[in-house]
């Protein structure tokens, strides 16, 4: 069943123009969908989004963008984002990092945090997009330390890491808009060396993945932007 298409406002957010270039140029055929760039790391994120949704409110927002990944063999994959951690929201004591959870500053089940997690409610969207779901954590700072990788590991086992995707969780769990973060896979966390990073084939494979699902989306009846029952504010 197909219910108002052509009302469809989707709203596809990327840090940068140069990861959805390929994309940007295609949206002349996907009618309803507008880019906004929002700039990298978190607070630029924020802002960028807030601004928008004031201006006229998305049916969906779709943040785009390519990460590292602290799984080995993941280089040119792309991901669906489920649960969101903010890594860098806290204190680094000797060779632990407490979040302000932790610091009982904040409870950990109070909204929009589950558990202390930024989790994407819409699990029939998630399903549609045919994609692998993974968890994240955000930083603001690319992580580089080896003692701190291998902390993120032990403690909180996420998949990705990027600079956006915690500020993108929270701002639409907050405003109560059904979004999707997707993230390609461009290079091992940590990994300085460049030529060990594949840039260009994580930016196709994320620009092919996002017409497809742009276009997808589309055609879709809106009950796929309904969260799963028992999930509320």
């Amino acid at each position: 069943m197909i219910t108002d298409i052509c009302s469809m406002y989707i709203l596809l957010a990327a840090a940068t123009s140069f990861e959805i270039q390929p994309t940007i140029h295609l949206l002349g055929t996907i009618p309803g969908t507008e880019v906004l760039l929002t700039g990298i790391g978190s607070i630029p994120t924020t802002w960028s989004l807030m601004r928008q949704i004031g201006r006229r409110r998305p049916d969906l927002i779709i943040q785009a963008g390519i990460a590292g990944s602290f799984i080995p063999g993941q280089i040119g994959n792309v991901l669906a984002v489920k649960e969101e951690l903010l890594g860098d929201v806290g204190v680094w004591e000797g060779e632990a990092f407490k979040t302000l959870f932790d610091m009982n500053f904040m409870d950990s089940r109070e909204f929009p945090f589950s558990n202390s997690l930024l989790v994407n409610p819409y699990n029939r969207l998630l399903g549609q997009s045919g994609l692998t779901t993974v968890s994240s954590v955000t930083v603001n700072e690319i992580t580089t330390d080896k003692a701190r990788i291998g902390w993120y590991q032990q403690n909180w086992a996420p998949f990705v890491e990027s600079m956006e995707g915690g500020a993108f969780h929270y701002t639409c769990l907050q405003e109560e808009i059904p979004f999707l973060q997707i993230r390609a896979v461009s290079n091992n966390v940590g990994e300085r060396d460049k030529s060990k990073w594949d840039i260009r084939s994580a930016i196709t494979n994320l620009n092919r993945q996002l017409t497809v699902l742009l276009t997808e989306f589309r055609r879709l009846d809106r009950t796929i932007l309904q969260k799963d029952a028992g999930i509320d504010r």
